[in-house]
């Protein structure tokens, strides 16, 4: 059977901080959330846009809890302000969603130096993740749910000595390889929950073919070339829409079945009703080991899960 935003389980007395809450994917999963009882944090960039959406969130659920953080998850020290600030006001976070991200972004860097789609899509939620997890752990069943795409099928395992491809800088490589480091911190994530006895779990999800703002933002910014322009054209005529698109991520966040390190998305890739996708990416292992040592590295900042006792 099909599962729609009615399988969705009451949330009350819930809290789920969601990046990227302001637009897309993000606001059509707080806006769900929302309407099922979770206090709802929003971390945006664009306040203005988050007033908007937290505007509309209220429009559908007049008795919506709704919350606002500045993040902007380019800058490390804008996302461990943002932590910080969640942390002073909430104990426990029961569902922290990695959605925010970019995509096909022409050739830059953050304020920190790394490049914008693995600085921003990866590194940014790393640090963010970091930060937050002993609030996730201190929920009877918190979860941690990371945005991925089909775009991880054209990506690679990170090159410790070229992270940021320089000199050979691709914009739909880059993506291809911040969302395949998506979907390895995820699992990577959930594996270490597991060796620390947690009862938190780290799943991922993706939303298939879905005619979100991501892609008008793409073709806008000039990265994705002919692709971008052809894709956003397209993906408007075609596409699932967005609360539609949000379904995985969605499930992946509150069904009580769900399995810690599974990856969520349409049935037919593309389209359909989010189930569990098989995990068929070759080089996990080796993606994850480079991955947790260059994150580390790059952020100075360590992904530390206590053992339980």
């Amino acid at each position: 059977m099909s599962w729609s935003e009615k399988d969705i389980p009451r949330q009350d007395g819930r809290v789920a901080v969601v990046t990227g809450g302001n637009g897309g994917l993000g606001l059509a999963t707080a806006t769900a959330l929302s309407s099922k009882g979770a206090h709802v944090v929003i971390g945006a960039r664009n306040i203005d846009k988050a007033n908007h959406a937290t505007t509309a969130i209220l429009a559908q659920t007049p008795s919506a809890s709704i919350e606002i953080v500045p993040l902007d998850l380019s800058s490390q020290e804008s996302v461990q302000a943002a932590a910080a600030r969640v942390l002073e006001q909430h104990d426990r976070i029961d569902l922290l969603i990695n959605n925010a991200g970019v995509m096909a972004t022409p050739e830059g860097r953050t304020v920190d130096g790394f490049e914008t789609q693995l600085g921003t899509n990866h590194l940014g939620h790393w640090t963010w993740t970091a930060d937050l997890l002993p609030a996730v752990l201190a929920a009877d069943s918190g979860r941690v749910v990371t945005v991925t795409s089909v775009a991880r099928h054209q990506g690679r395992n990170l090159d410790p000595a070229d992270p940021f491809l320089a000199g050979t800088y691709s914009a739909w490589r880059a993506y291809g390889n911040s969302k395949l480091a998506n979907l390895h911190f995820a699992i990577g994530l959930n594996r270490l929950f597991v060796e620390a006895g947690a009862r938190a779990k780290s799943l991922s999800g993706h939303p298939g073919w879905t005619d979100s703002d991501l892609q008008t933002t793409t073709h806008q910014a000039g990265g994705g070339g002919v692709f971008g322009a052809l894709g956003g054209y397209t993906t408007r005529f075609f596409g699932m829409s967005v609360p539609r698109g949000a379904l995985s991520q969605l499930r992946a966040a509150t069904d009580p079945a769900a399995v810690g390190g599974t990856l969520y998305g349409p049935t037919f890739a593309g389209f359909g009703s989010p189930v569990r996708r098989p995990l068929i990416r070759p080089g996990t292992d080796e993606g994850i080991r480079r991955l947790w040592a260059l994150s580390e590295e790059l952020t100075g900042v360590p992904m530390a899960v206590a053992h339980v006792r």
